[in-house]
């Protein structure tokens, strides 16, 4: 059985970023997307990226955005790998000369077509898969349905959408996936993360059994 990774996303405290890496979260998650309430200016940001210890990745996550902005972030904070929310073509994706995994929103209405998605995007790390709220870039804490994860799909898969610390389990017993990404289901306010949350949620990805 492999060991499932865990991201924490929508950090926006140097404080909150190391109770990650005591915890052993594998990934923080910082968000350039501005109507969100965890958008970081890229001072902040970069202070964050610099403070955090050996072995702990930083994603940077975007939505819709244009060529400068990803340029901006990545030429003044260290990120590893980008992440991108929005209706981002693959060639979009590819320009950056990073690592990047595409989110896709599970929109009850919507159907996606993964196996195209895959084609499309096939220089994508993963797929994050994440609940629908329109013009959010999650952190909504809304659960999709998980059975709708397709069975053997050929890139990782990254469940986000409403996990918690009590429903994180349940979750990876059902859709197997990869990594786990939270950001609201450990905060006691938006952006702001409560460190005892960070620990409980790490310890039940660790002690929860994945069903192949």
């Amino acid at each position: 059985m492999t060991r499932t990774r865990v991201k924490i996303c929508g950090i926006t405290r140097v404080e909150d970023g190391f109770a990650c890496a005591s915890y052993g979260v594998d990934a923080i998650g910082l968000v350039f997307y501005p109507p969100s309430p965890r958008h970081l200016g890229l001072s902040k940001a970069q202070h964050i990226a610099d403070q955090l210890p050996p072995f702990i990745s930083v994603v940077g996550l975007f939505m819709d955005p244009n060529e400068k902005q990803v340029y901006d972030v990545i030429n003044n904070v260290r990120i590893d790998i980008l992440q991108f929310h929005g209706n981002e073509p693959a060639g979009f994706c590819e320009m950056f000369s990073k690592p990047y995994y595409k989110a896709f929103a599970m929109n009850g209405n919507q159907k996606i077509n993964f196996r195209r998605a895959e084609r499309e995007y096939i220089s994508s790390m993963a797929f994050l898969l994440d609940s629908y709220s329109k013009g959010k870039s999650g952190g909504t804490g809304e659960v999709f349905d998980w059975l709708r994860i397709p069975d053997k799909l050929e890139k990782p898969i990254i469940l986000a959408g409403g996990l918690t610390p009590e429903n994180v389990r349940s979750g990876i017993e059902k859709s197997c996936p990869y990594a786990v990404d939270c950001s609201s289901g450990v905060e006691s306010s938006p952006g702001i993360k409560d460190h005892s949350k960070i620990r409980e949620f790490v310890e039940n990805v660790t002690y929860a059994v994945s069903t192949e």
